[in-house]
């Protein structure tokens, strides 16, 4: 396999303050994404609007993350990826400036689409640049560091958005976001070298990676762990509060210990993608299905259901850095195409999960969508040991 890190560029101390200013800019953008979702109401009121219809501020920023993914290594091929990045991470500025002075709900929306491009874009570019920082044996380190960044925005984000909501407004808390955003440019303007596109000819068409097949294999795994993932894990709280019996307080404590569980998860299984990348991609969706029925089976108890989520919280948050590892592997001269991919495939995933996990809710019951979330991570782990029969000649 061609060396993919550029060891003239940077030494390792530098190297690592590109690969955290990244990191912080992952952050700021996961946290935006969601923080909505607690501030619903008063935006809905502000803006003269209903809350369902606000509800589609989270929708449109997925959508163009998905488009964005597609078409961005197409596009964006002939520039600096120092450029390509930071560019994006001006988005998220104007962005969060959009959103903030938002007179009406059209410009909202507009807000919200520029957010999702930023998503889609930065996520895609994410693997292929940490590969070009650090050495090829560190990828998964430097994944991992982006996904606690994930994982950290993702826990706080909800609880954030309504404790700024209440003290400054939900224009003070989205507002928030303009100097983190800036302060990410800064640093990334700084630490991040001069990233010119690589000199061999990489895929545009990024769907036409799906005619390899590990790829395809590959692509199907990561499907159905994000589908069988979201549909249990959006219905978490109904089920904490409605079947286990959890009041607020317990129930945000729980959701901030997954949360920090998923932080030293991403940590823990870092170390084991080196030499154990296969057996990682198809142990943990394998060990989530095993959770989700046991949650199903222990609904009613709070404890034992605290430590299921405990669990689950650590292996499911660590799951993306085993598959952005993989895609380094896999795909060493077309990461940004494979990384556009995989970020299509994931919000497609998310969205599919949430929804046919609802429909399953509210007609067969809660244990319709952990039962249907639980085969689907049970197919994820069989597709992921296919495609480790069809990768491994890929692997050094």
């Amino acid at each position: 396999m061609e060396a993919t890190y550029d060891t003239r560029i940077l030494d390792d101390r530098a190297a690592w303050g590109a690969v955290l200013s990244m990191a912080l800019c992952v952050s700021v953008l996961i946290a935006s994404e969601f923080m909505p979702v607690s501030l619903l109401t008063p935006i809905a009121v502000d803006l003269g609007t209903t809350e369902g219809r606000t509800g589609q501020a989270i929708s449109i920023s997925g959508a163009f993350a998905v488009l964005t993914s597609l078409f961005v290594a197409g596009l964006t091929r002939r520039i600096d990826r120092k450029l390509v990045l930071t560019g994006f991470t001006v988005l998220l500025i104007v962005s969060g400036l959009a959103v903030t002075f938002a007179p009406n709900f059209a410009l909202l929306m507009v807000g919200r689409a520029l957010l999702g491009v930023a998503i889609g874009g930065f996520w895609s570019m994410s693997t292929s640049i940490v590969m070009r920082l650090v050495s090829e044996d560190r990828v998964p380190k430097g994944l991992a560091m982006l996904n606690a960044g994930n994982a950290i925005a993702a826990t706080i984000a909800a609880p954030l958005g309504s404790f700024l909501g209440a003290h400054v407004g939900w224009r003070g808390a989205f507002f928030l976001v303009v100097p983190l955003g800036l302060l990410a440019l800064v640093w990334q303007w700084i630490s991040l070298p001069p990233l010119p596109p690589r000199g061999r000819k990489a895929s545009g068409n990024v769907l036409a990676l799906l005619g390899r097949r590990a790829v395809a294999l590959g692509m199907a795994s990561v499907l159905f762990l994000f589908m069988g993932q979201f549909a249990l894990f959006t219905y978490l709280r109904p089920f904490l509060e409605g079947v286990t019996g959890l009041g607020i307080s317990a129930l945000s404590a729980m959701l901030l210990v997954m949360g920090l569980a998923g932080v030293a998860g991403t940590w823990c299984i870092g170390r084991l993608l080196r030499t154990r990348l296969f057996s990682v991609l198809v142990v943990i969706p394998l060990v989530m299905s095993i959770l989700a029925v046991a949650l199903i089976a222990l609904g009613s108890m709070p404890i034992p259901v605290s430590l299921l989520l405990l669990a689950w919280g650590f292996f499911g948050t660590a799951a993306p850095v085993g598959w952005g590892t993989w895609l380094s592997r896999t795909l060493p001269d077309d990461a940004e195409a494979g990384g556009g991919l995989q970020v299509a495939t994931i919000q497609l995933a998310i969205t599919g999960g949430a929804a046919i996990g609802g429909m399953l809710f509210d007609t067969i019951g809660w244990w319709g969508a952990f039962a249907f979330g639980a085969t689907l991570l049970c197919g994820s782990s069989l597709l992921g040991l296919a495609a480790w029969r069809t990768t491994l000649r890929f692997l050094p």
